[in-house]
């Protein structure tokens, strides 16, 4: 039986074998200080080093990034596996979507003509509406920025990697040559020694050479990676104003259907602007400021107040829990501290008051007032 076994330069082989071991007595003497190194130029020390921050950096944001494009850990692990196998990323529903298929399922039994039913299918759709956005946005966003610096890191970087390793074996080869010159004393030994050091000296040249070609390119390569950033932002900016849409549409339909508690949209313009005044206008109003000369009835509840600002309001602390008889009122918990006014016209029972991003009517004798000793963080 004739067996084809692969031909072998022995020549070859102890030669590696030879320049091998030269490589780890020059790494080992390097490391004990009992040898010289070849250093590289301080320009060439200065790419390197944007080299590795450039490497360094850029992994972090892309695995920041997907992070935040993905956020379970699980599916991001099973999309990478899928990659690697050149196999079609298993479609999912995101949370959104689970949430809206629940709520219009719960809409659905708890009956399409009743005003809760009807706002969860609502609700629900409009959940829909924000998860199919957010696929979108994933899949923009991985195309336009995580995908090509990701191609980079597995490219460019992977390269000068690589080349950036020979120029260190060649070095490494040039010191050992070098050092034998140095300790060459024939004059046959010390010929062939100074011809190994121009041979490797020539090497070390070249290489050195090609590796700075590809640090100076990095520069070139940021400025790719600045195109990609602007098209993330920009895909971020288009998400967010799909989902501002949605949601406004979606309270727009709230408030039409109507029923026994009426949805009231939010100002997000004035829950903003109050907001940003709340430390500023607090302090600068003393008690029954807002005081009308118009009184209304004791006893006689009034209807719901225009929208004030919190800046117009002042701090008050519920004295005990009251539960809201109505959706004109608020809920109160004992000791939580709310913002409150005059309600115009004045009516002696009660007051305008704002609980966070909910507004309504709070009964007086419920709230004490604070004065303006009194810094309370809401």
């Amino acid at each position: 039986m004739n067996i084809n076994l692969p031909n072998f330069n022995v020549k070859n082989l102890v030669k590696e074998a030879g320049s091998t071991i030269s490589r780890v007595v020059q790494l080992t003497e390097e490391k004990l200080g009992t040898t010289e190194r070849t250093e590289y130029d301080l320009h060439f020390q200065n790419l390197a080093e944007r080299a590795d921050l450039t490497k360094t950096w850029t992994e972090k944001i892309v695995r920041d990034t997907e992070s935040v494009l993905i956020p379970n850990p699980q599916n991001r692990v099973e999309d990478f596996i899928f990659e690697k196998i050149e196999k079609s990323k298993p479609k999912r529903l995101s949370n959104l979507e689970h949430l809206a298929l629940d709520m219009i399922e719960a809409g659905g039994d708890f009956g399409q003509d009743l005003p809760y039913g009807q706002a969860l299918i609502k609700v629900g759709q409009a959940e829909q509406k924000l998860g199919q956005c957010e696929h979108d946005f994933i899949a923009t966003s991985g195309i336009c920025f995580t995908q090509p610096l990701r191609k980079f890191l597995d490219g460019e970087m992977k390269t000068i990697g690589k080349e950036r390793g020979i120029l260190e074996t060649k070095r490494l080869d040039l010191d050992a040559c070098k050092n034998r010159v140095k300790k060459a004393r024939s004059m046959l030994g010390q010929q062939s020694a100074e011809r190994d050091l121009r041979v490797a000296q020539a090497e070390f040249d070249r290489q050195s050479e090609i590796t700075q070609l590809l640090l100076d390119g990095i520069s070139t390569s940021q400025a790719s990676h600045l195109r990609h950033l602007h098209a993330f932002i920009q895909t971020q900016v288009r998400y967010y104003k799909q989902c501002g849409d949605v949601m406004e549409q979606l309270q727009r339909e709230l408030a039409n259907l109507g029923g026994p508690t009426p949805y009231i949209p939010l100002d997000v313009n004035e829950a903003s602007a109050s907001k940003s005044n709340i430390s500023s206008g607090a302090a600068a109003r003393g008690p029954g400021n807002n005081h009308s000369a118009n009184m209304v009835a004791p006893g006689h509840k009034p209807n719901q107040p225009m929208h004030v600002s919190t800046d117009q309001m002042q701090r008050a602390r519920v004295l005990c829990s009251y539960d809201a008889k109505d959706h004109t009122e608020l809920n109160l918990s004992a000791n939580e501290v709310i913002f409150v006014t005059e309600c115009s016209p004045v009516n002696e029972d009660y007051m305008y008051g704002k609980q966070g991003l909910m507004k309504g009517l709070v009964p007086r004798a419920f709230v004490e007032m604070l004065d303006e000793e009194h810094d309370v963080t809401l």
